[in-house]
């Protein structure tokens, strides 16, 4: 009787272990392959080889983001090309590679660069606006 107990249990926790495994991380959605309710605008560039020796095919720009709600980005990287951001309206949430996230609110500004890898969300009711600066790989 208590093999029979043993073998139940074991197979309550086997099966436990292989829905847990399946879960994904920290109770996050995968990342979006393709943008969904975002537009970007790029307001204005720099070509940066021009003014600093060294940074020949780099360009300094700024975008504004509009995200939607429900609207998302893709997954990126920013190795080699950092940022700054400024969110003007609603809340950005940015979930990074390593499974956290982060909200960024109106009037609230954040930054990236080397060994960054995320991607944007608007989980809000209304349209979320971000000025984005990034030097960025010559357009």
């Amino acid at each position: 009787m208590n093999a029979k107990r043993i073998v139940a249990f074991s197979a309550c926790v086997g099966v436990l272990l292989l829905v847990i495994g399946f879960w994904p991380a920290n109770g996050q959605q995968g990342a979006p392959s393709e943008f969904k309710g975002q537009m970007k605008d790029v307001l204005a560039g720099i070509d940066l080889g021009s003014e600093i020796d060294g940074m020949d095919g780099r360009r300094l720009r700024m975008n504004r983001i509009t995200t939607e709600p429900g609207g998302k980005g893709v997954l990126h990287s920013h190795n080699n090309r950092p940022y700054v951001m400024h969110v003007l309206q609603g809340t950005v949430t940015i979930h990074s590679e390593d499974g956290s996230t982060k909200e960024v609110k109106a009037g609230e500004s954040n930054y990236g660069g080397k060994g960054i890898t995320h991607w944007a969300e608007n989980k809000g009711t209304e349209n979320s606006i971000v000025i984005s600066v990034d030097i960025y790989p010559g357009e």
